[in-house]
């Protein structure tokens, strides 16, 4: 992990042990297995960039907490944690609580469950201040596998409704409040994210679902989300790499396209000319005053926007929405031997771009000359 990170500029981080292994006597928290982890990354070259204590504590039975485990339980443990951190990682960046699901309809979860549950503001509430940055995870419903739930399944009959591609909106307002309340000032994290909990449903590796991923990135980068990380690298069916033949998924591509066409400022996107068409406007990585654009067409129509001079754009298409095969400028991109990316050239446009229907196209203009992006 630690070559994987250097290779590809990214950081180190981990959600840590919390069942019964390193536990001690009374179920306290103990800290012994979290320094060997940091000392083994360390011993690899590598340092913990940033750390959650807990995966979803609001959902206790999935990280095996102790019977029983209440907020004054979490509380204790994470100052001991908190403390350990501070002292032997000053650099790593806490982020926390790592809640799911809470800004759906209360009202749908059995009392029952409610009450078994350490609810993130009960946790922020008591633990006020302490984290760098306030961190999340959200999903707009479950997979077939988590049909015995109570929860929204995903639907595909869905995938381009609006509806559903706005859902993440809902949870952000949910956790931003909770941020403004107990860590005002802090930025906002989502640390797990893909198309439906539960490994995904058999289309989360299909290009249907970029137009969710491109979108929610979008959306939250609009809200001031600093940070979205897309679950899984490479395990089960929301996976941005195939496990078992290491291709490239439509969503992998488009995570590229992001990162080298969309820069960490925000803009304020051009005008759509229909409410099919969304556009979204960031400075450009590491390029004085050029601009990027990421445009999602969820209509059945052909769309127009006008671009100027000294764009290059980068068409995302599929043979079949829900298939998994893509095409950049009608090219198929390719993952080579070497671990080079091929096929995302952008293609040099002026004036008028047509944009064809259930298209996602990132556009890069270097020569913009846009005052912000200084």
């Amino acid at each position: 992990m630690v070559d994987f990170a250097r290779a590809v500029d990214a950081k180190v981080g981990v959600s840590f042990a919390v069942s019964e292994g390193p536990r001690g006597p009374g179920g306290v928290w103990k800290t012994e297995q979290a320094q060997r982890l940091l000392d083994l990354t360390r011993s690899s070259g590598g340092e913990l960039g940033f750390a959650e204590f807990i995966n979803e504590p609001n959902a206790a039975s999935l990280g095996r907490l102790p019977q029983g485990y209440s907020v004054a339980d979490y509380t204790r443990d994470f100052a001991i944690f908190r403390n350990w951190a501070r002292e032997t990682s000053p650099g790593t960046t806490i982020v926390g609580p790592g809640g799911v699901g809470e800004g759906a309809d209360r009202s749908k979860i059995p009392v029952a469950t409610l009450a078994r549950m350490l609810q993130t503001e009960e946790l922020m509430k008591a633990s006020p201040n302490t984290v760098d940055a306030v961190s999340y995870h959200f999903y707009g419903g479950v997979s077939q596998r988590c049909s015995n739930t109570q929860a929204k399944k995903a639907d595909k009959a869905e995938a381009l409704a609006p509806e559903w591609l706005d859902l993440t909106l809902r949870d952000w307002k949910y956790y931003s409040a909770l941020r403004d309340k107990y860590e005002p000032g802090d930025p906002m994290w989502v640390t797990e994210t893909a198309q439906a909990a539960c490994g995904g449903s058999p289309w989360a590796n299909s290009f249907l679902d970029s137009f969710r991923y491109v979108n929610q990135l979008g959306l939250l980068a609009q809200k001031g989300v600093r940070v979205v990380f897309h679950n899984t690298l490479a395990a089960s069916d929301y996976s941005l790499i195939d496990q078992a033949t290491k291709e490239p998924r439509p969503n992998y591509w488009a995570a590229v396209l992001w990162r080298r066409t969309m820069g960490t400022t925000v803009l304020q996107a051009p005008t759509s000319p229909d409410t099919s068409l969304r556009i979204f406007a960031h400075c450009m990585p590491n390029t004085k005053g050029g601009v990027g654009l990421v445009t999602i067409n969820l209509g059945t129509g052909l769309q127009t926007i006008n671009l100027g001079r000294g764009a290059k754009v980068s068409l995302l298409q599929a043979p079949s929405l829900d298939g998994t095969q893509v095409t950049v400028n009608g090219k198929t991109p390719t993952l080579k031997a070497d671990g080079s990316l091929s096929g995302l050239q952008g293609a040099s446009v002026t004036g008028g771009l047509r944009l064809p229907a259930k298209s996602i196209a990132f556009i890069a203009n270097p020569k913009a000359k846009n005052a912000v992006c200084s």
